[in-house]
């Protein structure tokens, strides 16, 4: 998400309008931490110990609130009022391979602090967001737009799917509930789920991408460990894997993407494929 080549994260950061290519119990064990060398500090000892976020009125991000944008063919338009907004679907996490990226706020991304990206909620917004599943619930900033593959409704941080105990799965059915400054008091109870059948968003178009796009897998300090990742995947039958060199602030990335993607259906399938060989944050970025 640099001058070289913004992962799908922060695309949204400085452009107005624009096409893109878009368990067990914590208190049973801990996370799988984050993979060796991925240039990012090592997780906190108690993941569940960190504080949620707590709603406070802000004024819009000057970055990533375009009136509309475009996605595999499918314009979003932005919510003018998050206030009220109550969503169910599936919620995915994103980690390692996007931490200290550029968000579409303009943010750097911290894997470890409790936000989450959203399609069309105005950036910034809070959200809580409960686990169908299991009823944990936390509170979430949203400073980032996506997931924009499978019917998706919000990416959230590493930390916050430890705490909703989704990590290892990846997704997880929630609810979100949008909250401002005056409703940030935590449940009384967990939520209890009703048998009610989820109302997906709407399915993503499958129109053909300007230009090639890549899924980023990972991102590393050393260009040895980013090649072994390549021929990890290579060895799982994942081809077009490859390492682009990218340099964030004083510091040389190796990143490791797979493509070119050309369509919707072809990340979704790759994304599948990935999250299979134990990579479930893959993310779309321009070339």
């Amino acid at each position: 998400m640099h001058s070289e080549r913004r992962a799908c994260r922060g695309w949204l950061w400085a452009l107005p309008v624009f096409t893109v290519l878009p368990g067990c119990s914590l208190l049973q064990r801990t996370p799988d931490p984050p993979a060796a060398d991925t240039a990012v500090p090592a997780p906190p000892r108690d993941l569940d110990a960190i504080p949620d976020a707590v709603p406070r009125d802000e004024p819009r991000s000057r970055y990533g609130n375009p009136e509309t944008y475009e996605v595999f063919g499918k314009r979003y338009k932005l919510m003018k009022s998050g206030k009220g907004h109550v969503e169910r679907g599936l919620a995915s996490w994103y980690g390692p391979g996007f931490h200290s990226e550029r968000t579409s706020s303009g943010e750097p991304y911290d894997m470890y602090a409790m936000t989450a990206a959203h399609k069309t909620l105005p950036i910034p917004a809070y959200v809580r967001v409960t686990n169908l599943e299991n009823g944990r619930s936390v509170v979430v900033r949203v400073n980032d737009r996506g997931p924009f593959v499978d019917e998706r409704i919000i990416d959230l941080s590493y930390t916050a799917a430890a705490k909703l105990d989704m990590l290892r799965a990846g997704t997880a059915r929630v609810e979100i509930r949008v909250l401002d400054a005056r409703s940030s008091a935590p449940p009384s109870a967990p939520l209890i789920p009703p048998p009610i059948a989820l109302t997906p968003p709407p399915q993503l178009a499958t129109g053909t991408i300007t230009g090639s796009r890549y899924l980023q897998v990972g991102s590393f300090a050393s260009s040895a460990n980013a090649s072994a990742l390549v021929a990890r995947l290579t060895a799982a039958g994942i081809s077009g894997a490859s390492v682009r060199e990218a340099r964030v602030g004083d510091r040389l990335l190796y990143r490791v993407r797979v493509g070119p993607v050309v369509d919707a259906g072809q990340a979704m399938r790759l994304t599948t494929q990935l999250r299979d060989a134990g990579i479930p944050d893959a993310r779309l970025a321009p070339e």
